[in-house]
């Protein structure tokens, strides 16, 4: 699946894309680090970069896990990532977690984006029902799902853990296959 949205494209994770992977993550470290600490610290250098890209290369081949990059369409820079994954938690159910770029914020892109992911889960992957886990500062991701039509569920008591050990409580949003079908 290639999609294009205005200047804006989701593809899945090539290995091509290692660098600019690298790039992405180092570029927005602050924006990172607490919310994507192991997609950050695994993609540090080039080297890094490389070998999880292989690693999400071949979970998305055994529909383990499912990475997505989103990037600029003119210089294919990566401005965000989509991931769906925790797959095997529950039957039919995935998590949809979603990062963008500094300097692309704000910009409704996101929304889109995701939008997009969310089809693809229901219709390609299978699944029945997506979550989402947001910190309630996160104001932006929070319009994200809420642009979705996801639904707030509940808070989930210490369920994050930051780079720098810290627990934090999350908030839990869903979205039900036919609640999704009954949107479009």
């Amino acid at each position: 699946m290639e999609v294009t949205i205005d200047n804006y494209s989701i593809a899945p994770i090539y290995q091509k894309d290692a660098w600019r992977l690298c790039d992405f993550v180092v570029t927005n470290e602050s924006r990172l680090k607490d919310y994507f600490p192991k997609t950050l610290s695994e993609n540090l250098t080039p080297t890094l970069a490389e070998l999880f890209v292989q690693r999400k290369v071949k979970a998305f081949g055994k529909r383990e896990e499912y990475l997505f990059t989103v990037k600029e369409n003119t210089n294919r820079t990566i401005v965000g990532l989509v991931y769906v994954k925790e797959l095997h938690k529950k039957a039919g159910q995935g998590e949809l977690a979603y990062c963008i770029g500094y300097q692309y914020e704000g910009k409704g892109i996101m929304s889109k984006i995701v939008a997009v992911a969310i089809a693809w889960s229901f219709t390609s992957a299978g699944l029945s029902k997506l979550q989402a886990i947001i910190h309630e500062t996160n104001l932006a991701s929070k319009r994200v799902v809420e642009k979705n039509n996801f639904e707030y569920i509940t808070i989930l008591q210490k369920e994050h853990q930051t780079a720098d050990g810290s627990v934090m409580d999350m908030q839990l949003y869903e979205l039900d296959k036919n609640n999704f079908m009954l949107e479009e």
